[in-house]
């Protein structure tokens, strides 16, 4: 008998979602307000069949973010026993609103410059980062569930609170959004006067800009979610612009360089891929069979800045304890152990190999 998911809004990452599982032989069916969507939705092999599914183990609510929550409590009620996640970019106000166990609130940082279902991609995620928001009302099984199917897309987890979240994705992808957008149409504005100005846009330009193609439908509801994380980060770009504009007009050229330096360092030093299992660590850490226990373990990982490569947790068929097992970088497990035992926790680490 194969898996049974569905998705709630069957555009760009829904989409994807849905096809990226049907190749996994999971029987996929959809729900959108556009029927026409469906119908191509169904067409394009995104999803086997339309409407609500009550036998679902998982959801995708892949909605504007206005419209999240109730999509969420309604594909809760409809499958009773299945668990429920969403891809929107803002989490701390759906997060407010649903507190429902099953919940998992999640965000793929993935997408693509076509717009809608024709730009859906099975491998749209493989290696992007997903984050997923649990929050101590999360059942731990529930984290669970959701986590191995994310990651059978190709993704990998970062687990976050919902406001670190936004605090993170305002610095990451909504300010770098507006940067682009407005950047653009400096560029724009200056064309109707010289019209050399587009044409000589190559290169860097091109690449900072890439993003201001997306859709600009979505970033309105966007904004108004997140508005006090992306203003903190807009004026913290102000003012760090501002140190530029004063470091170039004065001639403060080794302030400049140090400045460009950092920076190159940084965007070289981006985490890229996997380590071998030879660089791997396992972190058994005791629990107590109780809510929440998984999603604080794997937030503090991301806090201390630990990727947990795989996690597994086993229940004891004797009381209320259990186990969560946890692969990461031989490097970082003695800091992901202190940082474990000053939350009480008794992590004890075993060589993979």
């Amino acid at each position: 008998m194969s898996h049974r998911a569905m998705i709630a809004g069957v555009g760009l990452i829904g989409g994807s979602i849905g096809m990226a599982l049907r190749e996994q032989g999971w029987h996929v069916s959809g729900v959108d307000e556009d029927e026409k969507r469906l119908t191509e939705a169904k067409e394009l092999g995104a999803i086997d069949s339309t409407g609500w599914d009550e036998e679902a183990e998982i959801t995708f609510v892949a909605a504007p973010v206005r419209d999240i929550p109730d999509l969420v409590k309604e594909a809760l009620a409809v499958a009773p026993k299945g668990f429920v996640t969403d891809v929107g970019s803002v989490k701390a106000s759906i997060s407010k609103e649903i507190k429902d166990p099953r919940f998992v609130g999640g965000h793929p940082m993935a997408g693509s410059e076509q717009e809608g279902l024709l730009g859906a991609d099975s491998t749209m995620f493989s290696d992007a980062n997903w984050v997923l928001t649990p929050t101590e009302d999360t059942d731990d099984e529930a984290f669970k569930r959701v986590r191995e199917v994310v990651i059978s897309l190709g993704a990998e987890i970062v687990t976050l609170s919902p406001s670190r979240h936004d605090s993170l994705v305002a610095m990451v992808s909504h300010v770098p959004h507006l940067a682009a957008a407005t950047l653009m149409g400096l560029a724009a504005n200056r064309s109707e006067e010289h019209f050399a100005v587009l044409r000589l846009a190559a290169g860097g330009f091109r690449d900072m800009t890439r993003i201001a193609a997306g859709n600009p439908t979505i970033w309105p509801d966007i904004c108004a979610e997140n508005h006090e994380a992306i203003t903190e980060v807009i004026d913290e770009f102000i003012s760090a612009l501002t140190e530029v504009r004063n470091e170039v007009n004065g001639g403060d050229n080794e302030s400049l360089l140090k400045r460009l330096e950092t920076s190159r360092d940084a965007r070289i030093n981006l985490p890229t891929g996997a380590p071998r299992p030879s660089e791997l660590i396992e972190v058994r850490v005791p629990i107590m069979d109780k809510p929440g226990e998984l999603a604080t373990i794997a937030s503090l990982a991301t806090e201390l800045d630990v990727n947990i490569f795989d996690l597994e947790m086993t229940h004891s068929s004797e009381g209320d304890r259990g186990v969560v097992v946890l692969l990461v970088e031989k490097n970082l497990a003695e800091r992901l152990s202190g940082g474990l035992m000053t939350h009480g926790y008794r992590p004890a680490l075993r060589p993979l190999l």
